[in-house]
């Protein structure tokens, strides 16, 4: 449900739209690497935040605006409280999160000053930046897995990509109920067996990196596999996706048998009203999206969050230059892990922070 929170003494603005792959290991190693050639592993001496930062700081104003992502938006939500908290009460911050492709198409046009997001910015995204004379900045948050989810009701425990193909994916088109699914799991090996009842999906909508990242990491190779590279869609054409989270958790919530994903924060924050389901990597077995193995990469499905900041602003903007600082500073580790109040997302180790904080200040 839409929202805005003035934070005490200052000026932010939160609107809320409660709106492994081989590749996704591919990733996690590059930024290790990155990671080892930019810094070392000691981010509080090299961290941006420092004290004479923080003395100077408390005298800039402005104004910042920031969208994208509804999976990073109380990431940064907290960071900018934190900032109007401690650092500045003069720096008006507006945070919303209609989610990545939105916001990336905002940021692209110069109408934001950061980006957030739950995937990395498309090539097409790139070039209309660039047409658009916008240079920035991509800057690695912190870590989540995406969460697939039933109701508590529902018999089901564990899926594997196939079983999540063959009720999402392009040739589950028209399946209403779970049973109809059954014939395309089993050719792709599953040991479920799906219920004789409706199949009720409610899942992101394209604007959002969620929607992106799961196709990606969970749809995609089997369809490769099966349709062939150049099909149209990995993903079945009739699901009414939601821009809202909280929306999303209703309707799984909503429904006895129903089916959904969202970013693994949401869906903890809900434990009592859904069920998440594990999910079978094809070699360790059953595994549950939590802290521990999203962070240590052994849940299938997880993915990097990032912002992407404008350079350009950035090079004329002290407000937005200190903010950044203490968003990846002093802000960092209580924003991450407390983006929900008492939960949040993985944070990063300590290399790839410094990389992080590398990455920005070599801008």
């Amino acid at each position: 449900m839409p929202r805005s929170v003035q934070s005490p003494g200052g000026r932010l603005h939160v609107q809320r739209s409660n709106r492994r792959s081989t590749r996704m290991l591919g990733l996690l190693i590059g930024l290790v690497l990155v990671a080892a050639a930019c810094g070392s592993s000691d981010s509080d001496s090299d961290s941006p935040s420092s004290a004479e930062d923080d003395a100077a700081a408390g005298d800039v104003s402005g104004a910042i605006n920031v969208s994208g992502s509804s999976t990073v938006e109380p990431v940064t939500a907290r960071a900018a409280e934190l900032f109007n908290d401690n650092v500045s009460n003069d720096v008006e911050i507006t945070v919303d999160g209609p989610g990545t492709g939105d916001g990336f198409q905002l940021f692209c046009l110069g109408e934001t000053d950061i980006s957030d997001a739950s995937r990395a910015i498309k090539e097409a995204e790139a070039a209309d930046c660039e047409a658009n004379g916008i240079s920035y900045v991509e800057l690695l948050v912190a870590f989540d897995g995406i969460a697939v989810m039933t109701h508590p009701d529902n018999a089901i425990t564990c899926v594997n990509y196939g079983d999540l193909y063959a009720l999402l994916g392009p040739e589950a088109d028209g399946f209403g109920n779970w049973a109809e699914a059954q014939a395309i799991a089993d050719e792709l090996g599953t040991t479920n067996t799906f219920p004789d009842a409706s199949l009720d999906i409610t899942a992101p909508g394209t604007e959002s990196g969620t929607y992106d990242s799961f196709i990606e990491i969970v749809l995609e190779g089997i369809g490769e596999q099966r349709l062939g590279e150049d099909a149209d869609t990995f993903i079945r054409t009739d699901i009414a996706g939601q821009a809202e989270d909280n929306v999303i958790i209703q309707g799984v919530s909503g429904s006895g048998s129903s089916l959904g994903w969202v970013g693994f924060a949401f869906a903890a924050e809900n434990a009592d009203a859904v069920k998440v389901l594990e999910v079978d990597d094809g070699q360790s077995g059953c595994i549950a999206p939590t802290i521990d193995t999203i962070a240590d990469g052994s849940y299938p499905v997880s993915r990097p969050l990032y912002i992407y900041v404008n350079t350009e602003r950035a090079a004329t903007d002290d407000g937005l230059v200190q903010f950044v600082d203490y968003y990846f500073g002093d802000a960092y580790i209580d924003s991450v892990t407390r983006a929900f109040g008492d939960t949040g997302y993985v944070a990063l180790p300590d290399d790839l922070l410094a990389a992080t904080q590398a990455a920005w200040e070599g801008r």
